[in-house]
């Protein structure tokens, strides 16, 4: 519990900088199977099979602050029935297997803010592929991938997302403390865990958007890096 009278704390530079580290690429898991080009080709055509205009894309995490594909016009979202959670257990890309890390997903219940993010036009086709290679390398993970309703200025629209109500042994269920300190502690080739955070929240201000959980989540983040002694980094905890 936070004292009504204390300054939450925040994710600053400086604290997301102690907390990166080198951390080897391990390569593809064990027991993945690659995607290959046609199965790529296949997926996205069955994703926009019958949507006719612009391909809306719901963004609520990284695309928000590194797409990755060519966008098109923006306009801020609802997804209802949805929120965010860092319910996915990795140990790659943010998280090792000495320190697993945690990645994002939308779960069920609730409300969730973003943008819509339409691709580009004229780039659909390559912008589509880009994204399921990003998102989903392999065949164990194509149904992470939906159409969710969302509203926007326009009224209700659907829209396409990623890592909406997952299933299989990468989700977990952790209270808020524990996942800070995952966060915070845990660092792959692609970054850390907090740095995801800070990036996240910082971009959803820009946009005028604020998550409370997201909100509580850096603040326990930044509590836990003060805790570290000077001069000290990210600790792996041993094994």
């Amino acid at each position: 519990m936070i004292p009504k009278n204390s300054k939450r704390l925040t994710l600053t530079d400086a604290a997301v900088q102690r907390t990166l580290r080198h951390v080897p690429d391990p390569g593809t898991p064990p027991g993945w199977t690659l995607l290959t080009e046609d199965d790529y080709d296949r997926l996205a055509a069955d994703l926009i099979r019958g949507h006719e205009g612009p391909i809306p894309i719901f963004a609520y995490g990284s695309l928000i602050w590194n797409p990755g594909f060519a966008v098109g016009p923006i306009r801020k979202a609802v997804a209802h029935g949805w929120h965010r959670s860092f319910c996915l257990e990795i140990l790659q890309w943010r998280g090792s297997p000495d320190c697993p890390g945690l990645m994002m997903a939308l779960e069920r219940g609730g409300s969730a803010t973003g943008l819509i993010m339409e691709i580009a036009e004229g780039h659909e086709a390559e912008a589509l592929r880009a994204l399921l290679k990003r998102e989903l390398v392999a065949k164990e993970l194509v149904e992470n991938v939906r159409w969710v309703t969302v509203k926007t200025e326009r009224g209700i629209e659907r829209a396409l997302t990623f890592w909406a109500g997952p299933k299989g042994p990468m989700v977990v269920s952790l209270p808020p403390e524990v996942q800070a300190w995952r966060l915070a502690h845990a660092c792959g080739h692609g970054g850390s865990g907090a740095q995801y955070l800070h990036n996240t929240v910082r971009k959803l201000e820009e946009y005028g958007l604020r998550d409370r959980n997201l909100a509580h989540l850096e603040h326990l983040t930044a509590t836990e890096i003060t805790r570290w002694p000077t001069g000290q980094g990210t600790i792996v905890p041993d094994t």
